[in-house]
């Protein structure tokens, strides 16, 4: 007898069946038809809609299936151990109903998002554990992702001999950053960060906030964390597309080669005057080929900070373009001085 064939054929023929339907067909134990059911579940081939007595299940591409219906949360504690970020987002499909029916375009954000955070907890935290949950509201999805490593702005101070976690964060916005440049190319968050509707980082005592609603990004202080929890929500109905996000920090050659430095994130200090605050913004920032560096809110450059950038930090980059916007007009007037300089 093929208990699987006959799973299949009940629910093709009646669109959704219990364990007790298929032990009344063929007389087969409970725990035994699990074993099958479970296999068709891990397949692919089917979903189970509900829990306890109520569970029961349909076909994955049933289009007759309700979300609402659906396991919506799930949660796991991962061993840190041969871990596999695409397996888990797999078992997460299989198992819940948190991406059913979900546009191609969320799908592919959520996936993108889900496995290039995990995979930075599995190969950059030490954790021996990692703490996954996942839900679905009416109007988003949520994907938490915890690990008590040693910390993502800890692992970069250490790494680039930085000062505090603001430096740490300043370094991590900019993208392609990566403690382990054997392994990764540091695209991961700067991608993710601009691809979900909110991103939020926690670690030590701050929390690093991207919201794309707002169009903005935030630094905050937190209760003090070990490890790294990372956060991440999206839309229901986003219209954000994986493609686009790329395209549009890409060059012709579809290398990750631009991005955007948001200045007033970085400030540290009052006002941005010195030439080692300029050139502390501009670490690392010879990897890209454009910069853009956003002046809202900042009130004030000085003479050095704006010749650091745009004369003798250009003059030794020739092939990175800085571009800026946002800018008064005190600080263009500066950065125009500057340029009337490099003309003379």
């Amino acid at each position: 007898m093929n208990i699987k064939n006959i799973i299949l054929k009940k629910i093709t023929k009646q669109g959704k069946i219990s364990i007790s339907d298929i032990k009344k067909e063929t007389g087969f134990s409970s725990t035994y038809i699990n074993r099958f059911l479970k296999e068709l579940k891990d397949g692919g081939k089917i979903i189970l809609i509900g829990k306890s007595n109520r569970a029961h299940y349909v076909l994955a591409e049933s289009k007759n299936i309700n979300p609402s219906k659906a396991i919506l949360n799930s949660h796991y504690i991962l061993t840190n151990k041969n871990l596999q970020e695409d397996e888990i987002f797999n078992k997460i499909k299989k198992d819940t109903g948190i991406i059913l029916d979900l546009p191609k375009n969320i799908v592919s954000i959520i996936e993108y998002a889900f496995t290039e955070i995990l995979n930075n907890a599995i190969d950059h935290s030490k954790s021996k554990k990692i703490d996954v949950v996942a839900d679905r509201g009416d109007d988003f999805i949520r994907f938490n992702i915890s690990d008590k490593g040693i910390g993502i702005f800890n692992s970069i101070i250490k790494k680039y001999n930085l000062k505090n976690e603001l430096e740490a964060i300043q370094e991590l916005t900019k993208g392609k950053l990566t403690t382990a440049p054997e392994r990764h190319t540091g695209e991961g968050i700067f991608f993710t960060s601009r691809a979900v509707d909110k991103l939020i980082i926690q670690s030590s005592s701050k929390k690093l906030i991207f919201d794309n609603m707002l169009n903005d990004i935030f630094i905050k202080d937190a209760k003090k964390l070990k490890g790294t929890r990372v956060i991440f929500y999206i839309g229901v109905k986003s219209k954000h597309k994986l493609e686009n996000i790329f395209r549009e920090y890409s060059d012709e050659n579809f290398k990750f080669n631009k991005t955007k430095v948001i200045v007033k994130l970085y400030k540290i200090d009052t006002n941005y005057i010195s030439r080692s605050q300029a050139r502390r913004i501009l670490m690392s920032l010879e990897k890209f080929k454009t910069i853009v560096l956003d002046f809202s809110k900042v009130d004030m450059v000085g003479q050095a900070f704006v010749d650091e950038v745009f004369r003798i930090w250009k003059k030794n980059h020739l092939n990175t373009k800085i571009q800026y916007q946002n800018a008064n007009e005190n600080i263009i007037f500066m950065i125009k001085r500057v340029g009337a300089e490099i003309l003379s």
